[in-house]
């Protein structure tokens, strides 16, 4: 690797890590979609409380792993194809050189171009799984949770802070999982040229911003 290939890949883990903790701390002190959710899901478990039949919060749930099962499954299969294309790699360096002839590819370089674009994925497929698995407890808190009726409003707020509490955590690791979707895309420029591909990963950290902070869907839900 050159020094600017070398400095473009810790441009990309900086962007990475550095949005992901601005997003957290800044979710504490302004609204954004992390905070309004967990407002609405908390809504939703003393609502749950209140019902006798549970089923429809329960299919909602089944609905929310259907979704993250699907990423899980799909990051599996970019694993396989990135892993099957990392045994050709001396043919991806020709056809390489052939599309950008300004850029210089040797076989290792592009296997450690790939093996980045594995780890991504490695990442994404535990954040997806342990989506899934906490999405599976709430499933188990809906089935436990007592009768509102015969509680206490304390009681109420308690158990319903506790159950949203793991649905919320449950929604971070599935973000955390497209969170690094989202950046493996603008790691593909890397094949191109390593400015571009921090260039990219500047675009791509701005267009998760104005979505999490500044989007149309966030100001409807707080208007709801």
């Amino acid at each position: 690797m050159s020094l600017i290939d070398l400095i473009a890949v810790i441009w990309f883990f900086s962007l990475w890590v550095g949005y992901t903790l601005f997003a957290k701390q800044r979710a504490k002190v302004v609204s954004c979609l992390s905070f309004e959710l967990r407002r609405k899901r908390n809504d939703w478990m003393q609502r749950m409380l209140q019902r006798d039949n549970k089923m429809a919060d329960v299919g909602l749930i089944s609905t929310l792993e259907r979704n993250v099962t699907f990423f899980a499954s799909s990051t599996l299969l970019i694993l396989a194809g990135l892993l099957t294309a990392m045994t050709s790699s001396e043919k991806l360096s020709l056809m390489l050189s052939n599309l950008v002839p300004w850029a210089t590819y040797t076989e290792g370089l592009v296997q450690i171009k790939l093996l980045l674009l594995a780890f991504v994925f490695v990442f994404a497929f535990f954040q997806f799984t342990w989506s899934l698995r906490q999405y599976g407890f709430c499933g188990v808190l809906i089935g436990a949770a007592p009768d509102g009726r015969d509680m206490a409003t304390e009681e109420q707020q308690l158990y319903a802070n506790r159950a949203s509490k793991v649905i919320d955590q449950a929604g971070h690791s599935f973000n955390y999982g497209l969170r690094s979707i989202y950046f493996s895309l603008s790691a593909l420029a890397w094949f191109i040229d390593p400015i571009l591909f921090m260039v990219a990963a500047v675009v791509v950290m701005l267009v998760m911003k104005q979505r999490e902070f500044h989007s149309k869907v966030l100001k409807a839900l707080q208007e709801c």
